[in-house]
């Protein structure tokens, strides 16, 4: 069996068992989206191999992260055991993406969606090289939240993945890329970011370079108090610093009155610090800006069971099936609830 076909048919069998855990996938084209995703390798100043993931946008054209090839000054695109030098590179090093050209490379384009049209809770699949497996592995999770940024929305999602997978692809399940996985928080909890594929848009206007090692500073690499200020509520979150996330949340609120992800994280923080009231009246202040806000759904029916606030508690779970009745599940059982809530 040649190469090629012999990673064709390993992930085959990965996509198989994939697929069966994750309703409506439109599996061919997801299928042709596993066949998009490569690797980034190079060897660094050491003799160490640096790797990374990308994605074919284009005809001999892979996007990655910037940082994916701050390691190495001759990098290289593989997939199986075929392998394509990288001869020039554009550029965005704040925005952490890269469009970096070869030759020879038989692969089609990925599909190309939104991320602009993702929706709070809508399914996403991560397909990327996470520790540097041959085969590109898969990790099924939701969209969390989406932040504007840029003519973009940055994407925070549950779809997990690891050290090798920067620079891989967030598909929705139709297979349109929506978002490249960038970066991550450490710890259990972790929160997995992906930048938005609109902003591929700008970087095919960037000026080919043919220099490595890429270097620069990322948005997400910046000091704490100069990242932007979505992404200042994660760490806060993670140690249950609750006064720092108040802090974080209520400025944030200051400088955009009109986003609904800033007021959910206000209640949330009160919320823990014992406010309760503060937090009701953010997350209703969520929910008005936003009525797809589940989450501030689901928190405001865990305090209005502390209330035992019988009426309020219906009306949440009436809202909830609205917008989306599988979270129903989730809030009977946040509510201490057995079948319903009635």
């Amino acid at each position: 069996m040649k190469p090629f076909f012999k990673f064709f048919a390993f992930i085959s069998i990965g996509f198989s068992f994939f697929s069966t855990n994750v309703f409506a996938l439109n599996n061919d084209q997801l299928m042709s989206s596993f066949l998009s995703v490569v690797m980034i390798r190079g060897y660094n100043e050491t003799g160490g191999l640096a790797y990374g993931s990308g994605v074919v946008v284009g005809d001999n054209q892979v996007i990655t992260n910037c940082h994916v090839l701050r390691k190495t000054k001759q990098p290289w695109i593989s997939q199986g055991e075929e392998t394509y030098s990288v001869t020039a590179v554009k550029a965005d090093r704040w925005h952490d993406l890269c469009l970096v050209s070869t030759f020879g490379m038989p692969h089609k384009s990925v599909l190309i969606g939104k991320s602009t049209d993702l929706k709070k809770g809508q399914e996403v699949i991560a397909i990327g090289h996470s520790n540097g497996v041959p085969a590109p592995l898969t990790s099924a999770g939701f969209v969390k939240s989406t932040y504007d940024l840029d003519q973009g929305k940055v994407i925070l999602s549950s779809a997990k993945f690891r050290m090798g997978a920067s620079g891989s692809g967030l598909f929705d399940t139709e297979g349109r890329l929506v978002g490249i996985n960038t970066f991550k928080t450490s710890g259990k909890n972790s929160f997995y970011y992906a930048l938005p594929v609109e902003w591929l848009n700008s970087l095919k206007n960037k000026p080919t370079e043919t220099n490595f090692p890429i270097t620069g500073t990322a948005l997400w690499e910046e000091e704490e108090d100069k990242k932007p200020i979505f992404l200042q509520v994660a760490i806060p979150t993670i140690k249950e610093d609750w006064k720092k996330l108040l802090e974080v949340a209520s400025e944030w609120t200051r400088k955009e009155m009109n986003n609904a992800e800033a007021w959910f994280e206000l209640g949330f923080a009160n919320e823990n610090l014992n406010n309760l009231n503060a937090a009701e009246k953010a997350y209703r202040q969520s929910i008005k800006l936003d009525n797809q806000n589940t989450d501030a759904l689901l928190r405001l029916g865990f305090i209005a069971k502390g209330k035992e606030d019988k009426i309020e508690i219906k009306n949440i779970q009436e809202q909830i099936a609205k917008v989306n009745p599988e979270l129903l599940e989730d809030y009977y059982k946040l509510l201490g609830c057995s079948k319903t809530c009635d």
